[in-house]
């Protein structure tokens, strides 16, 4: 009798452990697709920085958003959008590397790194960047990037090709920094 309860409670058993472990997969496929979808936002964006697409970068940024920049700007939502339909932040170049995409509930997480080149308020800009980029996904399913900070790394170029680790001549012109 021992064996034939076992043998019930394996076959029992196993239809919940199959229902349980099919259950999990959607989850880590969600996960999966999420990320994928954060990642395909990420180039997304990069695109609409490099051409100038205002109309895109207001698609991509929640009404709320908040992006500090290298040297402590705050920018809104429109104030980016101004900056990049007056041309006052323009990049030629843009590449990403080492990004991660963390998932949080409703809220994606992503850290990169940027080599830009470009200019900001008339002043040559190059250099290496680390960013954090913070989306939230709204119930619709739409991603919207709501924050945006970036640190220069230390040691890349600076605006005029000056050593960031060097000491910094003081300038009359305001440095409102990236918040690509």
């Amino acid at each position: 009798m021992g064996t034939a309860v076992l043998f019930a409670v394996v076959v029992v058993g196993w239809p919940a452990s199959t229902a349980f472990a099919l259950h999990m997969q959607p989850l880590h496929e969600k996960k999966h697709d999420a990320k994928r979808q954060v990642e395909a936002l990420e180039e997304e964006w990069r695109q609409a920085q490099l051409s100038g697409d205002v109309a895109a970068m207001d698609k991509l940024l929640s009404d709320d958003y908040i992006g500090i920049s290298v040297t402590g700007q705050v920018n809104t939502k429109m104030q980016q959008l101004d900056r990049m339909r007056s041309h006052k932040f323009v990049l030629t170049k843009l590449q990403l590397g080492e990004m991660q995409v963390k998932l949080v509930g409703s809220i994606a997480i992503v850290t990169s790194r940027a080599e830009v080149e470009g200019n900001n308020d008339g002043v040559p800009l190059q250099g290496t960047f680390r960013y954090t980029r913070v989306y939230q996904r709204l119930p619709s399913g739409a991603w919207k990037i709501t924050s945006f900070e970036a640190t220069r790394v230390p040691g890349s170029r600076e605006s005029g090709n000056r050593d960031a680790s060097g000491p910094k001549a003081a300038s009359s012109a305001p440095m409102t920094g990236p918040s690509f």
